[in-house]
């Protein structure tokens, strides 16, 4: 049987980075072994939808290059794709489960609930839930008797239907990543599967879309691990463990300080992103930052996140997207927690960047920042090629005013210090060389400057920072040369002469 994967996110708000792995993940089983790549929304809890979440995590796909084969865009010989769509087909599932023993009908509110569960607390046992200990006592099918239950359905009480745990049995089944897992179903509580709204649950809509849509791995984050063992029971259940995919639960994404899982609040505390894209909260207005906006490239973004729980068994750490489908297996992934470091997703952005042609970068630039108008396109190359050394982000090119804005401040502080008796003296020598400089080249600027200090038998640093301070205001940046050229002779010998009016 060929793979067939799914990702399959709930439209509850913006899409987490742990999220965009864990589809990477699924994507790249899916490419590598020749396989079929589905997204499914899971929107089933309606209470808790976000509007415009849908599409951000389309958008955030998109953005990665994270392609789905079936989805509801695409569609597929397994749709709908959105699970609201598809609703009509999980209530069957729960009669069944019903009719053959495995589920029931409970008419507990949750106000009774809550009151049993204060009961259980004021005894001293602190942990309460609806099981197979529990549920004699409380207003269910199994309690009320089939005419009572009935009675009720008919008369428009409303209901869930839960399942039904069996007591004192161990759930055995095989993780790809952690290998044999085992629970005692003494610690699972009997689960809601149906809801009073006539929505499933995800415990059910996920098994029974997984096994509609033929899916033969389900690849997903650490947190679903206790869900599991009632997954497997679902699907003994329904008579279907002979197809019951193969489970793998990546491990979580941890705090920069590795105390916890990574969330939104680190990326407001520390000043770096969470999720792939800027989020705007529809109600509070909250904006929150993305990779995009911050400047990432995909690509980078995606190996961060590919090494964050994957281990190649190299010392490589640098792949492109045709290296990571080749290269990867569920086999190498880790079964402890990934620690995020924001350092390190720069360090992907820069080797990205810099690994660039001129041209290349500058097209990205002008894609990320289409209203920027300090330089014009033919000249963006030049400026990326001499900033991409020292550059992390896109915005890091686009950092440097004083190459499109002559500067009006001087940093005091350079001036204070370099700015002697004889400088403005040596400064107006220096303008005629370069006024009379025929090769305004990097080098040939260079070459000039290295002739100036020799003549005069002083060192370059008596010039040069002061040099540096008239045609930028500040006290460093790239290559004097580089700077030279890029403005070429006619700007150089104008900066040097307001520099001049103003600190000579």
């Amino acid at each position: 049987m060929s793979v067939r994967v799914r990702f399959a996110p709930s439209p509850t708000g913006p899409l987490h980075m742990g999220g965009v792995r864990t589809a990477l993940y699924n994507y790249l089983l899916a490419r590598k072994e020749g396989g079929v790549f589905v997204l499914r929304i899971e929107d089933t809890d309606q209470t808790r939808y976000v509007p415009g979440a849908e599409d951000y995590i389309k958008e955030a796909l998109q953005w990665c290059g994270i392609e789905p084969d079936e989805g509801p865009d695409q569609g597929g010989p397994f749709g709908p794709y959105r699970q609201s769509e598809r609703k009509d087909t999980y209530a069957r599932y729960a009669n069944q489960l019903i009719e053959s023993g495995w589920a029931y009908y409970a008419f507990d509110t949750a106000e009774e609930i809550d009151a049993k569960r204060e009961e259980a607390k004021e005894a001293g046992q602190h942990s309460w839930q609806y099981d197979a200990a529990t549920r004699m006592g409380m207003r269910n099918s199994e309690t009320l008797g089939a005419e009572e239950t009935a009675r009720l359905i008919e008369g428009g009480a409303p209901y869930t239907v839960r399942f039904k745990i069996p007591s004192s049995e161990e759930v055995v089944f095989h993780d790809e990543i952690r290998g044999e897992v085992r629970y005692n179903t003494d610690v699972l509580d009997d689960k809601v599967l149906f809801k009073s709204d006539g929505m499933p649950t995800y415990h059910l809509a996920n098994v029974v879309d997984d096994y509609a849509m033929k899916i033969t791995h389900v690849i997903r984050g650490e947190e679903w691990l206790p869900s599991a063992p009632l997954h497997v029971l679902l699907y003994r259940a329904l008579g279907w463990e002979d197809v019951r995919p193969k489970f793998a639960h990546l491990p979580l994404i941890l705090k920069p300080a590795g105390n916890g899982k990574l969330s939104k609040r680190d990326g407001d505390k520390f000043g770096f992103p969470v999720f792939p894209l800027q989020w705007k909260d529809p109600e509070s207005g909250e904006v929150a930052a993305g990779y995009r906006e911050d400047g990432y490239f995909p690509e980078a973004f995606l190996n961060m996140l590919l090494m964050l729980g994957w281990n190649p068994g190299t010392e490589q750490e640098l792949f492109s997207k045709e290296e990571m489908t080749a290269q990867f297996s569920l086999e190498r992934v880790v079964k402890s927690g990934a620690r995020f470091s924001p350092e390190k997703a720069k360090w992907f952005n820069e080797h990205y960047l810099r690994s660039l042609s001129p041209d290349d970068l500058a097209h990205a630039v002008m894609h990320f920042a289409p209203s920027f108008t300090g330089v014009s396109s033919d000249r963006m190359p030049a400026m990326c090629a001499m900033l991409a050394e020292r550059s992390s982000l896109l915005p890091d090119l686009l950092a440097h005013a004083y190459l499109y804005e002559r500067p009006t401040e001087y940093d005091e502080k350079t001036a204070r210090k370099k700015w002697k008796d004889n400088t403005t003296e040596l400064i107006t020598e220096l303008r005629g060389y370069i006024a009379g400089l025929d090769d305004f080249s990097e080098a040939g600027f260079d070459a000039m400057l290295q002739n100036f200090v020799q003549a005069k038998e002083i060192g370059f640093g008596t010039i040069g920072p002061v040099l540096r301070l008239l045609l930028t205001g500040a006290g460093g940046g790239p290559a004097m040369g580089a700077i030279a050229a890029f403005l070429g002779k006619e700007e150089v010998l104008e900066r040097i002469d307001a520099g001049l009016k103003k600190l000579g």
